[in-house]
Formats: C-alpha cells, sequence, structure tokens
C-alpha cells in the first residue's frame, strides 16, 4: 500500500513539474476549449490566421448571415461606382411578397415609394430585413437569379472553399414559393462552412471597413417603424442584453432559420487587435452571443498581436545572394516589412522564417543576374509556426504569412571589358581544376 502511494505522489509530482516548467500542457489545457456549437472558429482578422477551430470545414445552412456576401457586392458596386448609396430603388412584387410575410425579418417595405441604397441597406445590415437585400440584389444584378452567379463568383475569388449561394437572403428556396432564383434548385438551402465564413467576414472588415459603420448601429427608423439592431453583443441600454455585452464588438451578422438553427458571425476591436469568430448551429438566440464571449475571451486573453521579425531583418548565414554580371559579387538581402502575428502568451520562441528565393532571377548557377535595383523584389520569407494547435490561416492560397524579400544595394552591370576579363578568368580556373582533379586520378 505504502509503495502505491510513494508512486501516486511521484507521478503527482512530475505532472506539477511539467505543468511549472514546460509549456506545452499549458498549450494543451488553452486549447481545451469548449464551445457549445455544431461548427466554430476564431480568427485574427489583420494576418488571417486561425486561432482556433471546431468542425469548421463541414457546410451548413448560414440562414442570413448570407447576407454578408450581399453586403460586399453591394458595397463593391457603390466603389466601383455602379450605383451610389443616394441611388433610389423601388419595391418589385417579388420584394414586396416577403416584405409582406410577418414570418420573415423585416419592417414590411412598401410599393408605392422610393427607397435609397443607404436606406435598405441599413434595414440589411441592421435588422436583417429580407425585402430590403432582395431588392438591393435586384438593383445590382437586374435579377436575384443574376445576383446569386456574381455572389458564387465573388466567393470563389475571395477563396471560400465550402459554400454555395442560392439566394441573396439566406431564406431556404422553398420559403420563397415560386420566386426561388432562375437557376437554382427550389428546394436548395445556402450552404457555407465556418472557415468560408470567417473568410468573406475577414475580406468584407477589412475590403470595405464602412460596413461596421452599419452593424455596430444599435437604432435607426424607417417608414416610421423602428430598427433595432438583433446583435446583443453591442453596448445596448437594456438590462436584459446587459449578459451579452461585450466591450469591443462592432458587428457582424446574426442568423436564424429552422434548418441553420441560431448562428452568429461576430468581430471585435481591443487595443487595435481585431478578431473574427463564427459559431453555426447554437441552440438557443442568446447561446450563440455566450459562445461568441468564449472565444472572443480565449483570443483576447491567450494571445498577443506581436511583430516577431521587423522590416530590414536578416537571416543570419543568409543575408547574401550571388551576382552574375555585376560590378559586385554578392548583395544583401533584407525584409520589406515586418512580420507579425497573433502569438500565444509564452510562445514568442515558436516562430521562424524561410527564405523563398524566385528562381525567374536566378540564372543556371543560382546567382541573381545584374543589374539589380535598390529594394527589387527577389523572393519572399516566410513565417514558420513551430509550436503546438496551428490552425492554420484562412488564406488558402497561403502557406504562412509572407513579405517581400529585397536587394538592400543596387547592383550594376559590369561594362564588357570586365565582362571578358572575368569570363577569360572562369575559362582558366576551369582548365586548372580540370587539370587538378586529372593528376589526382593518376594517383
Amino acid at each position: 500500500m505504502k509503495k502505491i502511494l510513494n508512486k501516486t505522489l511521484i507521478g503527482f509530482l512530475i505532472i506539477c513539474t511539467m505543468i511549472l516548467f514546460n509549456g506545452k500542457p499549458l498549450t494543451l489545457e488553452a486549447q481545451a476549449l469548449d464551445i457549445a456549437a455544431e461548427s466554430a472558429i476564431l480568427v485574427d482578422a489583420n494576418t488571417g490566421d486561425i486561432l482556433f477551430a471546431k468542425n469548421a470545414d463541414i457546410k451548413l445552412p448560414p440562414a442570413s448571415m448570407t447576407k454578408m456576401m450581399t453586403e460586399y457586392l453591394v458595397l463593391e458596386a457603390i466603389n466601383q461606382d455602379q450605383i451610389s448609396w443616394e441611388t433610389t430603388v423601388q419595391i418589385s412584387d417579388y420584394a414586396y411578397s416577403i416584405a409582406a410575410n410577418t414570418s420573415f425579418s423585416g419592417i414590411g417595405l412598401r410599393q408605392n415609394k422610393d427607397y435609397t441604397v443607404r436606406e435598405l441597406y441599413e434595414a440589411m445590415a441592421i435588422i436583417s430585413d429580407n425585402a430590403a437585400t432582395i431588392a438591393l440584389a435586384e438593383l445590382v444584378a437586374g435579377s436575384e437569379g443574376e445576383f446569386v452567379k456574381l455572389m458564387n463568383q465573388k466567393g470563389t475569388e475571395l477563396g471560400l472553399t465550402d459554400f454555395e449561394f442560392v439566394n441573396s437572403s439566406g431564406l431556404t428556396n422553398a420559403s420563397l414559393g415560386d420566386n426561388y432564383p432562375e437557376g437554382t434548385d427550389p428546394d436548395a438551402d445556402n450552404l457555407i462552412s465556418a472557415r468560408s465564413a470567417a473568410t468573406l467576414a475577414y475580406h468584407l472588415v477589412n475590403d470595405y471597413p464602412e460596413v461596421l459603420d452599419f452593424s455596430s448601429t444599435i437604432h435607426s427608423e424607417l417608414d416610421g417603424e423602428p430598427l433595432e439592431n438583433l446583435n446583443w453583443m453591442l453596448p445596448w441600454n437594456n438590462t436584459n442584453f446587459a449578459q451579452y455585452f461585450y466591450e469591443g464588438v462592432d458587428g457582424l451578422k446574426t442568423g436564424y432559420t429552422t434548418e441553420a438553427g441560431y448562428c452568429f458571425t461576430g468581430t471585435a476591436v481591443r487595443d487595435g487587435q481585431r478578431l473574427i469568430t463564427v459559431v453555426m448551429r447554437t441552440d438557443s438566440y442568446g447561446s450563440r452571443f455566450m459562445e461568441t464571449q468564449k472565444l472572443l475571451n480565449y483570443g483576447f486573453n491567450e494571445f498577443n498581436h506581436t511583430e516577431l521579425y521587423p522590416a530590414g531583418y536578416q537571416l543570419e548565414n543568409q543575408s547574401l545572394l550571388e551576382v552574375s554580371k555585376g560590378k559586385e559579387k554578392e548583395v544583401e538581402i533584407e525584409l520589406a516589412d515586418s512580420l507579425s502575428s497573433m502569438v500565444r502568451v509564452g510562445e514568442e520562441e515558436g516562430y521562424s522564417i524561410e527564405y523563398i528565393i524566385d528562381e525567374n532571377k536566378l540564372n543556371e548557377d543560382g546567382q541573381l543576374i545584374a543589374p539589380l535595383e535598390r529594394g527589387e523584389k527577389v523572393g519572399e520569407a516566410r513565417l514558420v509556426y513551430d509550436g503546438n494547435g496551428d490552425y492554420g490561416n484562412i488564406k488558402s492560397d497561403r502557406n504562412g504569412q509572407t513579405v517581400d524579400l529585397i536587394t538592400v544595394t543596387e547592383v550594376e552591370q559590369a561594362n564588357w571589358f570586365m565582362l571578358t576579363l572575368n569570363a577569360i578568368g572562369d575559362f582558366f580556373a576551369n582548365i586548372f581544376t580540370t587539370v587538378v582533379e586529372t593528376v589526382k586520378g593518376w594517383f
């Protein structure tokens, strides 16, 4: 019995020692995040690095989170001067039929007036008005069917991988009746993974940050009807929502249908750090916000935005590249910009960089060819994470962050006389090497 107790005590002491002196158990403990959602993800909005993921690649109905793509395409159309905020819109029979259905989210748009794009965008972003969404889709593309084509094209362009859009609002096609968009299945539903929803949100807040002005608006009005934001994490002056408030939240989009359950794409900023979250298929209106709180707490408490390698950094023993046909035989290279990341507390040493030289810049001997300008790009430096819990990056075209590798100085091309002398020198050097190797072979 005494031996058993001693072994137990020794085992306990070993575990304590590992926790105190080895960062890995702490890291694994930090990663044990229990999120009550079928799918979830946490992303750094600056770098696209994924800080946490749970079933992030399964496609699920996103409900009104679909509207993020409609928001993106409308903002793009404004940015490209195809429409303006003051462009007026008439409500079509189709959009009006949706507005008149009180089971759908919206205030009940009228057909006897013109609405501005700004008014409809507010209704879409704040209260998730389905009719306003359809009206904007029709404005941009002529019909919702054509708009759906744009949605899917843009999704591919933005790097979404697991998705299919079948309408602009996020309702099921079956609920649209005979008005389901041309070219889509009458029983289809929009589908997207948490990873792709986060990717869409990443592009939305970075490409068009003005979307946050709408998604953070708590109260507005249209046609004398109140527009009250469906996001309870905003700073409401309402004690009923106090448990859901989270400092720094300014978006982004809620969603609910029977098929989708309660879902939410959130974003918050603190001390210059912005995070993006997605939770899909939670079990109640409020639970999606509580699970989002867990993700945001984890992100802000466990990670710090850290500059790991400053601009001008040179990797030891790899700071020089040989140059052919230049006045100098070598040129220094350095990072054009800094490399930063959301770094887990205590894992600052878990990062390194690797150089990837552009082979198109090299001759057959692996040398750069003069002339070279100062600051000329000759390759890339890639950030490599060597620690635990690497969930990757939402930008699938990149395996880790990269910055340009550039030349520190210019290298002029040598004149014809020097090139000739170098060629002659190389010729005799090769002959000498051949003779030496031959003589060695005799012995």
